[in-house]
């Protein structure tokens, strides 16, 4: 297992989560982190990204500003905090590793190379 997601759980609308992802150290120390999500019926869709160097952040417009992504290089670890809940945040999240990938290809499904087994994540109205 490269990926390893966990954190997910049911929430009550405004709430908060703090979803995780450990990756080996081959992966984690040169690749661009991130998570997706894909709710029923929906294709995935990128939720935030952060570059493996430089520590830059990226974010789908739906999120910003209510998530936070943070990587713990010494744990190789990337964070996902997510506040303020919505109902239509709820899917099943989904860690990913890229590497190389360029700034106009981040948000982009087939640019990342490993993918977490998936968390789910629901928010109750």
């Amino acid at each position: 297992v490269q990926l390893q997601a966990s954190g997910g759980g049911l929430v009550q609308a405004g709430g908060s989560l703090r979803l995780s992802c450990t990756a080996s150290a081959r992966i984690f120390n040169r690749y661009t982190m991130g998570w997706f999500r894909q709710s029923p019926g929906k294709e995935r869709e990128f939720v935030a990204a952060i570059a493996w160097n430089s520590g830059h952040t990226y974010y789908a417009d739906s999120v910003k500003g209510r998530f936070t992504i943070s990587r713990d290089n010494a744990k190789n670890t990337v964070n996902l905090q997510m506040n303020s809940l919505k109902p239509e945040d709820t899917a099943v999240y989904y860690c990913v590793a890229a590497y190389g990938v360029i700034l106009s290809r981040i948000r982009v499904v087939e640019a990342y190379d490993y993918w977490g087994q998936g968390t789910q994540v629901t928010v109750s109205s």
